[in-house]
């Protein structure tokens, strides 16, 4: 009933907080508005609309320190890439090519910073967790996975509602109960429990502000979309184990490194379910 709770408080958040921003834009309308890729204005108020949305339900609702902060860090420095980020370099291996000569960008200040907040995040979810075998690789690798799920649902952010629907689908997977073959049920302790919190306040907030997003008038930006990721990776740290965290991070790198070689939107529009899926509610 928590989780519930928690994705109906983070709807209601992020849709008030975008109606609250679009109508009192801080420092103005010009600072928020960007191109999209069909030539169309949007906002990217949706971001903070989101972040607050998210991280407020999941702070009210007991998700727990380790999710609120990688989400409120990533957020944070999103925020920084949005409105000061260098256009010229794109992608992972060009904001760490440029670090290598010396060049400090606002992509690899993010880089480093979601990686220095993941493991931030991770440490308090392994403290606060019930489990005894936990080493510090454990911990390591899951630090990984939250910085790797922040910077997922950024390349996501593409196309109207694409990131939206991944967290909207990602979330679901993780607010079903744990299934734990020892002991013969489903786990319901707590840090599946605050998992589901946090996951499904990163679904209800993804929905509070999907219907804009859709209509091509705002988009999720860094901002909203490392928060969405960073949330993510969280929870799924939180509720799994050794395993499902090296399954986590090899899947993470793989799509990463993909991802410089090749075209998720080409991959998408070429494969007639996946281009279904991602035009489903756009005008």
């Amino acid at each position: 009933m928590r989780a519930l709770a928690s994705g109906v408080v983070a709807g209601v958040l992020a849709a008030a907080s975008l109606r609250l921003l679009r109508a009192n834009p801080p420092g103005g309308v010009a600072p928020w508005e960007r191109t999209n890729h069909a030539g169309r204005t949007v906002t990217l108020l949706e971001g903070p609309a989101y972040a607050a949305g998210a991280l407020g339900a999941a702070a009210l609702l007991g998700a727990g320190p380790g999710p609120v902060l990688a989400a409120t860090a990533a957020a944070g420095l999103g925020a920084l890439d949005d409105h000061r980020g260098d256009a010229g370099r794109k992608g992972l291996y060009g904001h760490l090519s440029a670090l290598a000569r010396g060049e400090v960008t606002t992509g690899a200040v993010k880089v480093i910073g979601l990686v220095a907040s993941g493991m931030a995040s991770a440490v308090l979810i392994d403290r606060a967790g019930r489990e005894r075998d936990r080493t510090v690789l454990d911990t390591l690798v899951g630090g990984a996975v939250v910085a790797g799920s922040a910077n997922l649902l950024n390349l996501l952010d593409l196309r109207p509602g694409r990131a939206l629907k991944a967290t909207v689908a990602l979330g679901l997977m993780g607010t079903r109960p744990r299934w734990t073959p020892s002991s013969g049920g489903r786990d319901g302790g707590a840090s599946t429990g605050a998992s589901a919190i946090a996951a499904a306040a990163a679904v209800g907030a993804a929905l509070g502000v999907l219907a804009p997003d859709l209509a091509g008038e705002a988009m999720l930006g860094d901002t909203g979309a490392n928060a969405a990721g960073a949330l993510l990776g969280a929870a799924l740290v939180q509720r799994t184990g050794r395993g499902g965290r090296w399954g986590a991070l090899a899947v993470l790198a793989a799509l990463t490194l993909a991802s410089e070689k090749v075209s998720f939107t080409r991959v998408i529009e070429s494969t007639p379910v996946l281009r279904e899926l991602d035009a489903l509610g756009r005008p």
